[in-house]
């Protein structure tokens, strides 16, 4: 097979395994939440594996909206399919509505910044118009953060052509500055007015002309506009719009017209962002089989900015009002953030206490709050809702867990004639191209799950030439002899090992065992083409139900030493094609191939590269340029093997 014909088998491999191990963990790991999705609006965020937020979106329904994401890979965006390769685990939300749903994501993505989300290209909060009323002459300006003070704040501002819309409007409108300038030293310097004061856009108080008062109507004027007040300029302009239709200018009279539709429209934008000082936090107590936990809204602004739930451990006769107690003495003992009022939804008994405790460490009054009806409620049934759905989910993924771990292992056993339940498992796979960089892999899985600090991988010394029993066996044989030896990384001995492979493999392996007196260990082979497991006592395979958990663990394990097994050899296959290759050239060493692939990136580029590139890169000089253009432009017939 020529070179290109191999990378083109390997590339095949790779991708088959990678849509194996794809749709694997989508069938297997999200499967079970994806079949918990409730018909109800709500905010759900996709996480990878590290848990970090990746994307946050909001939905009408739950269930049909998440579920789109697992489709077909080829019905999916591309952006969308790279997002959704990167999803392990996903979160949501329940809302009372679709609008509440959109406000929340909102705020997630505020809070989160997720990768797959369109945010600011800067890591910075999204902006808000600050007015430091502090000032003798105060400017309004951008910032990213609120801090405590007498500075006033609009926003945040979701998109910035708002916000500079918002300010394009204070300009035309209101004679405040907007520079920079040290106004007590320009007045000191007796500055002369910039062009703004000329236009009739700034009333130049570096001019020393305008006294504090005067400038502060105008501050709060523009104050007014931001907080959706635009009454004083849609009367000036709607005067100026009639004087111009009096006096038969109508191209003049529709410009107006049209400047007073986008002030009125700004205005109503300035009355839904302006600010509130409004915070407080949601608990909701809810309870299912043993479990109980606490699920917190966070109320910042008037508006949902993230969601938590906390398991707590209680006894049977805690009422909820105790457990509310007890989750705020422990989670705001230490906490920064407290904020003005708890909106529970069952009132403990020692509440008076709780807010002299709570209102000593804000240093502001404090109040907690059990609603029976009106908006508050709205948000304690929002968070019980939640709730318990929390509980409901956690149940349902505990019993789908076992059914994958323990109930799975327990079936297995069973199946194949175990008396005992094999918590360690260890499989091997083999893999080579045409008998070349021969590899073997030995994945382990603890109680049903992936052991990854026991994987381990051999590189086959012996010259096997594509015989994948003699690579079966030195890989056995090595991992075995090693554990006999003492080998810390080697002495936990499995249960059970599954070879991939047939009669032939299985064989080799029982031969191995027993050659090395390793009777305890059991040993089984799955055949690939159809998923059966090949026993050691049993002239005819074994079939397990297409839809058993115990089938479900062993295939994965075997695709999950398929893929090891395969990344270790493209690992070797990549070194060997671009290094071992130019270690033959004469005066080629180290420090020119690594100089020749800076420069030109891949083997390829090197065969491509005309003498005059080769001599231009640094540390080649003419001779070791001319060998390495001649030994890749010989004849196929002369060039070395």
């Amino acid at each position: 097979m020529s070179r290109a014909g191999e990378r083109i088998c390997v590339a095949f491999v790779l991708r088959s395994a990678t849509a194996r191990v794809y749709n694997e963990c989508v069938n297997e790991l999200l499967e079970a939440k994806l079949n918990t999705l409730p018909d109800s609006p709500g905010v759900y965020k996709m996480l990878d594996a590290s848990g970090q937020i990746i994307y946050v979106g909001k939905a009408k329904n739950l269930k049909h909206r998440v579920r789109q994401y697992f489709r077909t890979q080829s019905a999916l965006e591309r952006k969308v399919a790279v997002m959704v390769s990167h999803i392990c685990d996903f979160e949501y939300v329940l809302t009372g509505s679709e609008t509440e749903a959109f406000a929340l994501e909102s705020n997630l993505i505020k809070e989160h910044k997720p990768q797959y989300n369109i945010l600011l290209k800067d890591d910075k909060h999204f902006p808000f118009i600050m007015v430091n009323m502090e000032k003798d002459f105060p400017r309004f300006e951008i910032v990213r953060r609120m801090t405590k003070g007498s500075a006033r704040y609009f926003g945040p501002y979701v998109n910035s052509s708002a916000m500079n819309d918002a300010l394009a409007a204070i300009r035309d409108y209101y004679p405040v500055r907007l520079c920079r300038k040290d106004i007590s030293k320009a007045i000191a310097r007796r500055e002369r007015p910039c062009l703004m004061y000329h236009i009739g856009k700034c009333c130049a108080p570096c001019s020393g002309n305008v006294s504090r008062e005067e400038y502060m109507g105008y501050v709060l004027d523009a104050i007014g506009f931001l907080n959706g007040d635009a009454g004083e300029v849609t009367r000036s302009l709607n005067d100026a719009m009639h004087r111009a239709a009096a006096e038969l200018d109508f191209e003049r009279a529709a410009q107006l017209r049209d400047k007073l539709r986008s002030v009125n429209a700004m205005a109503a934008r300035q009355r839904a962002i302006a600010t509130t000082d409004r915070a407080a936090d949601v608990l909701a107590v809810s309870r299912l089989d043993e479990r109980t936990i606490v699920f917190a809204l966070f109320v910042r602004g008037g508006k949902v900015i993230g969601t938590q739930h906390y398991e707590m451990s209680v006894q049977e006769d805690s009422t909820d009002g105790d457990i509310v107690a007890s989750y705020i003495k422990q989670a705001y003992a230490d906490s920064a953030d407290v904020p003005g009022e708890l909106i529970v939804s069952a009132e403990p008994e020692e509440r008076e206490s709780l807010e002299g405790f709570l209102s000593q460490l804000r240093g502001k009054r404090v109040r907690i709050v059990h609603p029976r009806r009106g908006e508050k409620r709205e948000y304690v049934e929002m968070a019980l809702r939640n709730a318990e759905e929390t509980l409901e989910k956690q149940r349902e993924l505990l019993r789908r867990q076992w059914e994958r771990g323990e109930g799975a292992l327990n079936a297995l056993a069973e199946a194949i004639g175990m008396e005992v339940t094999p918590r360690r498992i260890e499989c091997y796979d083999n893999s080579h191209i045409a008998g070349r960089d021969t590899v073997g892999a030995m994945v382990v899985f603890t109680d049903g799950k992936p052991d990854k600090g026991e994987y381990r991988r051999f590189r086959i010394k012996a010259q096997t030439n594509g015989d994948d029993y003699l690579a079966m066996r030195e890989v056995l044989t090595r991992r075995f002899e090693r554990a006999l030896a003492g080998d810390a990384k080697f002495s936990r001995l499995p249960e059970l090992i599954i070879v991939d492979g047939g009669r032939g493999q299985l064989n080799v392996a029982l031969e191995v065992l027993s050659e090395l007196g390793m009777y305890s260990v059991h040993a089984i082979g799955l055949a690939e083409e159809h998923e059966h497991i090949i026993l050691p006592r049993s002239a005819e395979p074994l079939k397990l139900p297409p839809s058993g958990a115990a089938r479900h663990l062993v295939v994965r394990i075997r695709d999950e030493a398929h893929r090891f097994a395969i990344s270790y050899h493209r690992g070797l296959r990549q070194r060997s094609a671009l290094y071992s290759v130019l270690d033959r050239i004469n005066g080629i060493g180290d420090k020119r191939k690594r100089a020749l692939f800076d420069a030109f990136v891949s083997l390829d580029g090197i065969k491509a590269a005309d003498l005059d590139a080769l001599k231009a890169v640094k540390g080649m000089n003419a001779a070791s340029a001319r060998a390495v253009y001649e030994y890749f432009h010989q004849n196929e017939e002369e060039r070395p093997e």
